[in-house]
């Protein structure tokens, strides 16, 4: 059974643990909370697209839709690239991959029978 007082110190020291490349994991989940976010990471996994063609999925307006690939390129979790005209947006699976490391090491470790006494 997890101890949520453990669960919740655990989380904390996490959020403070910078990654590789000295982009903090917890800029990914920030960004990864909003829906919009997610929404346009679900596109990019599609295909990479630009950012007039994200727009197309979106009531709302084109600077917004800058403001949510900002977040998300801070996080690390889409590059983008000029091709002609065109920036290009694709996603990053390393941060995927390190957060979903992360989570499968912590619910190891919270798992492993450790507060137990048997």
């Amino acid at each position: 059974m997890i101890d949520s007082n453990n669960m919740v110190y655990s989380t904390i020291c996490f959020v403070i643990i910078l990654r590789e490349g000295g982009v903090l994991l917890n800029d990914a989940f920030k960004a990864l909370a909003d829906p919009t976010r997610r929404k346009i990471l679900e596109l990019l996994s599609e295909n990479d697209k630009n950012a007039g063609e994200i727009a197309d999925y979106f009531n709302i307006s084109k600077p917004s839709i800058s403001h949510h690939l900002n977040i998300l390129k801070n996080a690390d979790l889409i590059s983008d690239e000029r091709q002609g005209q065109n920036i290009v947006y694709s996603l990053n699976t390393t941060v995927f991959e390190d957060l979903v490391k992360w989570f499968f090491d912590f619910t190891k470790k919270n798992n492993s029978g450790g507060g137990t006494d048997e």
